[in-house]
């Protein structure tokens, strides 16, 4: 599954350009997860690679794992630190009025029996901030570039849902849903102190293409 996928490797770290529809972790109804598949990616080494950090099952693009404990700890921390690089990319429900912007919009969970959980805009959350970039528009849809200054759950989903008012395409819990969930983690980059930056670029999937977007 991984041998056109590998976007970067080294004796600490590989990158993956993970499939939409694959869980990092395994769900509860037992389907397959990367948690299953990790023996796939020992590539020589006998430990089994660990994600570092999380995208959702239907969210494609650069996933990082570490393959040894200290390098885990260490990219960690640059992610609690906030000195990673992530650059998504998104299709929304419409078009924004301006070209770019910063999102501040701190986030906090909510349940409930009958919809159960998801992320809201709240000002006694825990900060979250997203800065974006129009990138294309076809009819009435845009392709957007998201960076994230934080790391909270679902947070591009919220911030383009509730900070810019349109929800990203295909998603179930905070727009209108459908065949395909339009988000993907395009670029990672860990820098590292005394080596070269771990970094991927993950490129466009073909469920952005089908849609007219990236075709130039």
């Amino acid at each position: 599954m991984f041998k056109d996928r590998i976007l970067f490797i080294d004796g600490e770290a590989i990158v993956i350009d993970k499939p939409a529809g694959l869980p990092v972790d395994r769900p509860r109804d037992r389907s397959q997860s990367l948690e299953d598949l990790l023996d796939q990616l020992t590539f020589g080494f006998q430990r089994l690679p660990q994600p570092v950090h999380r995208l959702d099952r239907d969210t494609s693009g650069c996933l990082l794992l570490a393959r040894n404990p200290k390098a885990h700890k260490r990219f960690g921390q640059a992610f609690e630190a906030g000195t990673v690089f992530k650059r998504y990319v998104a299709v929304l429900d419409g078009i924004p009025a301006e070209q770019g912007g910063m999102i501040d919009l701190p986030l906090s969970k909510v349940s409930t029996e009958e919809a159960g959980w998801r992320m809201v805009g709240d000002p006694k959350g825990k900060p979250a901030r997203t800065r974006w970039e129009l990138v294309e528009t076809q009819r009435d849809r845009a392709l957007i570039a998201f960076f994230p200054e934080t790391g909270r759950t679902h947070q591009i989903r919220v911030h383009a849902a509730e900070g810019l008012g349109l929800p990203i395409v295909g998603d179930p819990v905070y727009g209108s849903g459908g065949p395909a969930v339009m988000l993907h983690a395009a670029e990672l980059t860990i820098p590292r102190e005394g080596k070269d930056d771990v970094h991927g670029e993950a490129p466009l999937p073909v469920r952005f293409h089908n849609l007219g977007f990236g075709r130039g």
